[in-house]
């Protein structure tokens, strides 16, 4: 078995040497950076990245690097998770690259542990992760499995995986399960033993993936990435080549020791090759594409469901005064690794939340730099973000101060029509807050729909059907994972305000007025052509709206 170095995906709180150079940079321009006025400088915290495209990323974005020390940048950017309380300390106007409680489902045996549970509830929506069991947990759990294979003469290999390893260190592959030992903290699976084959090599499939926000949940797809390939050619596992890692693992980073690893920068040739060009393989076998991408969207959307009542929980955990609905400081690149088997079905592996930026070849620089690009101009940082933000903490002070756009507490004794009407109130109160969310919302849409470049929105998706599929999955994700816990969060979940149009709420709102006018004695006044007309404009510049988000889209 070859020896692996340390180097790869980062998982863990790690030393960083910083590298001032790109293995692979002779496409780089250096553009002369002009001098630009004070207010109009966005500001990155780039110190905790050892990778250079980051930075190269940063520059072409125009964005102006600050000292190592300073906190108050727009943007900070770490290899590394993040300690919560760096999190809660951040201003609104900020941006980080890591949500909190994101290793839920980053973690392997927090991955099994959460899927197992969502498999329980919903086992045909999560038929895309390999039986696994959590040593030593689950340890007579799976001799148990063994002894009925024994039972039925049937022997299957499995995959035994270091309950929190990275870059291929420390797997094997067994079939002899009883000779694994009770104590040791390890992820058992199948091995997926009939892969799609490219060339008579198993392959696995690098997804990057951009979460902007856990709140609402919003999910976006690059239709690009890397097709990782085995360096010998693959033969079903035997107890003769069982030791052949560089058959049966995919891993970059377990492969490139090979003497066979091809670095070959024709996107047809090489151990290495982009996504782009394996759909184009899949086109010219009258293969079908857009269900390719269809599962892989379904697989990424499901995992992160699983993740959402563990990150939103913690997020509001970190962020307690953040009103809902409001710009997340925290978004996350994740790299999904997805395995296809012989009928084209994805497979989970892992899911990386810090996926290396390492630029080896020019297909890497190619591919990462589009990532880290479009996902800096999908967040729209704005120069003016933080003089916002300012004016924004001040207004709120003084709403704090002077008791203003407070209720009015209703007293004790307070009669039948002053309940009535302070009931009112606070639904009116409550509908023009969602109205306002809502509104905001579509001009992020507006905006994402413009700067979306290769990524594609997955969640939420515009076909109405799937939305509904999803959000009962979202349903019964907070039920399995917060029950008992967050009562506050699991109520805001269920508020049927959560899945209203701009149209119904201002419908409601126009109710309320009629009935506010019937418990202050008003007679109700009958609507006239002027009303018909203003009912109708507001719902003609909603309809205006819709139709713009999909023509952008």
């Amino acid at each position: 078995m070859p020896s692996l170095p340390n180097e790869g995906d980062n998982h863990g709180t790690t030393h960083l040497t910083l590298s001032s150079e790109l293995p692979y940079q002779s496409t780089i321009k250096r553009k002369v950076r002009k001098k630009k006025k004070k207010n109009g400088v966005i500001t990155a915290n780039v110190a905790g990245t050892k990778y250079e495209i980051v930075r190269v990323v940063i520059r072409e974005m125009g964005f102006v690097k600050t000292r190592d020390e300073d906190e108050t940048a727009n943007l900070i950017w770490s290899d590394c998770a993040v300690q919560q309380e760096k999190i809660a300390e951040l201003r609104n106007y900020q941006r980080i690259n890591h949500f909190p409680g994101m290793g839920e489902i980053c973690r392997k045996d927090f991955l099994a542990r959460n899927m197992t549970k969502m498999i329980k509830c919903q086992p045909q929506e999560y038929s895309f992760i390999p039986r696994t069991w959590i040593f030593p947990a689950e340890y007579t759990q799976f001799q148990n499995y063994v002894k009925e294979l024994k039972k039925k003469r049937r022997q299957k290999t499995f995959i035994v995986k270091p309950a929190n390893g990275a870059m291929g260190h420390g797997i094997s592959l067994i079939r002899n399960g009883e000779k694994l030992q009770a104590q040791d903290h390890l992820i058992v699976q199948e091995y997926l033993d009939k892969p799609f084959l490219m060339e008579g090599y198993k392959f696995d499939l690098r997804i990057y993936i951009l979460v902007t926000s856990c709140d609402p949940l919003k999910i976006f797809l690059y239709h690009d990435g890397l097709v990782r390939m085995g360096t010998e050619k693959y033969h079903p596992p035997s107890d003769s080549n069982l030791s052949q890692l560089y058959m049966h693992l995919t891993n970059y980073s377990v492969n490139k020791h090979n003497e066979h690893f091809e670095r070959d920068e024709t996107e047809d040739k090489g151990s290495k090759r982009s996504i782009k060009w394996f759909t184009e393989f899949l086109e010219t076998n009258n293969l079908d594409v857009s269900k390719f991408w269809n599962d892989i969207s379904e697989l990424v959307v499901k995992t992160l469901i699983v993740a959402e009542p563990h990150v939103l929980h913690a997020y509001r955990m970190c962020r307690p005064g953040q009103a809902p609905g409001s710009d997340s400081v925290c978004f996350e690149v994740l790299g999904f690794d997805i395995l296809l088997d012989r009928k084209l079905k994805p497979w989970l592996l892992e899911i990386n939340r810090a996926p290396s930026f390492g630029t080896d070849q020019k297909i890497d620089y190619d591919v990462k730099k589009g990532v880290l690009l479009n996902a800096l101009k999908l967040l729209n940082i704005r120069t003016s973000d933080k003089r916002r933000n300012l004016a924004q903490q001040k207004a709120e002070a003084q709403k704090r101060l002077y008791g203003q756009g407070s209720m009015k507490r209703l007293l004790p004794g307070s009669s039948d029509w002053e309940k009535q009407r302070h009931t009112l109130e606070r639904r009116k109160e409550e509908l023009k807050e969602r109205l306002a969310q809502v509104r905001k919302q579509i001009s992020k849409e507006e905006h994402e729909n413009r700067h979306m470049g290769n990524y594609r929105r997955i969640y939420p998706p515009d076909d109405k059907t799937l939305l509904e599929k999803y959000e009962s999955l979202l349903a019964t994700a907070f039920q399995t994972f917060l029950a008992g816990r967050a009562a506050s969060l699991q109520r805001e979940m269920n508020n049927p305000l959560k899945r209203m149009k701009e149209e119904d709420i201002l419908d409601l709102l126009e109710q309320c007025e009629i009935d506010d006018e019937k418990l202050m004695g008003k007679p109700t006044r009958q609507r006239g052509p002027k009303d018909y007309y203003v009912i109708s404009l507001i719902k003609y510049l909603s309809i205006c709206w819709k139709i713009k988000h999909k023509l952008q889209s």
